[in-house]
């Protein structure tokens, strides 16, 4: 590892890294808006979803991918050489990663590169507030004259989707200079161009078959053809800084650029207030309470706009499974309560009949309420919120009137027949619906149904009793007793139905028959690492010992057993073969807060076990610092060895988990 610059927080030297290298790992700015840049540290694009500048236009959906990328180019007399990297049907042109010389991010993403007749530093950096990217070219070690053009490439399509050449995408030119693209269903936004350094010369045309690899790899199309309006140059004879605006506004908007200088002490501020609370001696704290921030942005619900957080990106929204399991990490562990109590409230005012949404629709906003657990996790997310604030006046204005419909609905109930049966435990939903995390399926197959009465949702429906009970106690005592004696009927039953004595752990699920299902999969945990806990002492220490078993790697838990023969030890293929393996055996890194919480509650959080779980993070951490979405962690993993990351590259609930348990350690270890 190199650091180049002082405020560096993450850095590559390119020469340690073989060409897949350079491909394989990732960068990523984001804004609160919900919009981002992201790309390859060879700057090549190679997934659909990467850009330089993806905007939204209802923040934070309806994602438009306005400037995909930029042909950079010099010239001296007769000879010409291009520094960027594309890839046409796997075939690498130009080669500009192999110019390359050092990576580093600071506010900003920097790429430096040796061009024999100038050092090129190309800096790029995202606007916190507005959809507008400064991507600037700073030249030094002048050994000539030269040209410097670049040609902008533009996509103006929405993020999920590929462009082709049949777009009618056009450009005009304004008195101010700007160049302005418009394209046919952006969500009447046009993407808008500006230098004031540079000449621009109108040329327009379409450049073929671009090739995405990941997506080829992931069975999806991965060929696009991008637009380019002309090009922009200018002669450099002198060390120089230019820079080439780009923003996603209205169509009949003026676009005025920020000062750069301007907008980078903005960014630097921002970025110091959110490290406030981390220890000043590690960079690695540092580093995870920035990458927590990246998924921290608004949404304007019924006419406020507030917080709310992004599952993942590049392709996820806002889940209110995500954000209630990534809030204690993402915010309360950062320092950020009122953070928090945004988004408890964002999703609050959105409670129907007992349920706080699983998600808000990529494109209108339409709460969807397809899910079982994401209520119990916002009870689980309120009073972590409260325990950290100890703000009751707060807490009962505006997060227990939520809790309390939740309680009761999902007592009586309520959507997809979600109630507490005879036995006080909840079930709900049947074949055709898949309420929990486990969610998969695809072409009418359910490859983990899980209907009925699971493991983890009685666990998060006890501890919500009893948490709940135990706060009314001496403000509503009647109201308290009905918590705790329905709390002491589901504890009874979830021994009785969900501990399996032949295999010394908790069965997954109990169908509407009645049947169990054993499989060993890691939803157990949860019956140990929440605060109350339905399970003996004993049995919450055999629960730990199969799991870490069992399901256990250095990057999180299997969400099947390797000896189950449904198990699946790789994600790849097309979207059947990888919603097949999504949860039967692939590794998801967010599960290792609650095995961790679990681990060294079970050994009585001694020195030795907080140094057993040290050495079970660390390769979590080494992975945030070195692969992948650097600076952030995957989604998932390979069941099977080496465990390669797949998914979403930058995962919030997995981000969230590794921060709140590496700073657990820290405090314990001071």
């Amino acid at each position: 590892m190199m650091k180049p610059h002082s405020e560096a927080i993450l850095a590559v030297n390119p020469a340690d890294l073989p060409l897949e290298g350079l491909l394989n790992r990732e960068w990523l700015l984001t804004n609160r808006r919900g919009g981002f840049a992201f790309s390859t540290l060879a700057c090549c694009n190679t997934r659909r979803y990467h850009g330089l500048l993806i905007g939204a236009a209802r923040p934070p959906a309806a994602r438009i991918l306005g400037l995909a990328n930029c042909l950079e180019k010099i010239v001296v007399e007769k000879d010409a050489l291009e520094f960027s990297c594309f890839e046409f049907d796997r075939t690498l042109h130009p080669r500009g990663h192999e110019y390359l010389t050092s990576f580093y991010r600071d506010c900003g993403v920097h790429l430096e590169y040796e061009l024999g007749v100038a050092h090129c530093t190309k800096s790029i950096y995202l606007h916190p507030t507005e959809d507008t990217v400064a991507v600037e070219y700073t030249f030094t070690n002048l050994a000539r004259p030269f040209t410097f053009s670049l040609r902008p490439f533009a996509a103006m399509r929405d993020y999920h989707g590929l462009q082709n050449a049949s777009a009618p995408l056009t450009a005009e030119v304004n008195k101010s200079r700007t160049v302005r693209i418009l394209g046919p269903s952006a969500e009447n936004l046009s993407l808008h161009l500006f230098s004031s350094t540079m000449d621009f010369e109108s040329s327009g045309e379409w450049w073929y078959r671009f090739y995405y690899r990941i997506d080829a790899q992931r069975g999806q199309d991965c060929f696009e053809d991008l637009w380019s309006p002309g090009w922009y140059s200018c002669r450099i004879d002198h060390p120089s800084s230019i820079i080439l605006w780009a923003a996603l506004k209205d169509s009949a908007a003026e676009f005025v650029p920020p000062d750069l200088t301007d907008l980078i002490e903005m960014l630097r501020k921002h970025q110091q207030e959110i490290c406030r609370p981390a220890f000043q001696r590690d960079p690695i704290q540092k580093a995870l309470f920035l990458s927590a921030d990246q998924f921290v942005v608004e949404r304007t619900l019924h006419g406020r706009t507030a917080p709310t957080i992004v599952a993942g990106y590049p392709w996820f929204l806002d889940w209110g499974r995500d954000a209630f399991i990534a809030l204690p990490g993402i915010c309360l562990s950062t320092g950020r309560p009122e953070t928090a109590a945004g988004v408890l409230q964002t999703f609050a005012e959105a409670v129907s009949e007992g349920m706080i949404p699983n998600r808000f629709d990529d494109y209108d906003g339409t709460p969807h309420y397809n899910s079982i657990d994401a209520s119990l996790w916002f009870i689980r997310a309120a009073f972590r919120w409260l325990e950290c604030t100890q703000d009751n006046s707060a807490f009962e204005r505006n997060f227990l009137p939520a809790i309390q419909s939740i309680l009761k609905y999902y007592q009586e109930g309520t959507r997809f027949g979600i109630h507490a049966d005879s036995d006080g435990l909840i079930t709900g939903g049947d074949a055709q619906t898949q309420l929990t995390w486990m969610d998969a399926k695809c072409g009418g197959v359910a490859f983990t149904p899980r209907h009925g009465k699971a493991v983890e949702i009685n666990a998060l429906w006890y501890n919500a009793l009893c948490q709940t009970a135990a706060y009314l106690e001496s403000k509503n005592s009647s109201q308290s007793e009905l918590y705790q004696t329905l709390s002491k009927q589901v504890k009874q039953s979830f021994n009785q139905l969900f501990w399996n004595e032949q295999t010394e752990c908790l069965n997954d699920c109990i169908s509407p028959e009645g049947i169990a299902d054993s499989s060993i999969r890691p939803n157990q945990i949860f019956a140990v690492c929440l605060p109350h806990s339905p399970l003996s002492a004993n049995r919450q220490k055999r629960v730990v010992h199969l799991v870490r078993q069992e399901l256990l790697t250095p990057y999180g838990l299997r969400t099947l057993s390797p000896k189950d023969s449904r198990y699946i030890g790789r994600y790849e293929g097309d979207v059947f073969h990888r919603d097949a393996a999504y949860h039967q055996g692939t590794v998801w890194p967010w599960l290792m807060g609650g095995f961790l919480e679990a681990f060294l509650k079970v050994n009585q959080n001694s020195p030795q076990a907080r140094k057993q779980a040290a050495a079970m993070l660390s390769p979590l951490i080494y992975h945030f610092a070195n692969q992948g979405c650097l600076g952030s962690i995957s989604e998932i993993f390979d069941g099977d060895p080496p465990h390669y990351p797949r998914g979403c590259p930058a995962q919030a609930w997995s981000v969230a988990e590794v921060l709140r348990i590496w700073l657990l350690l820290q405090q314990t270890s001071q």
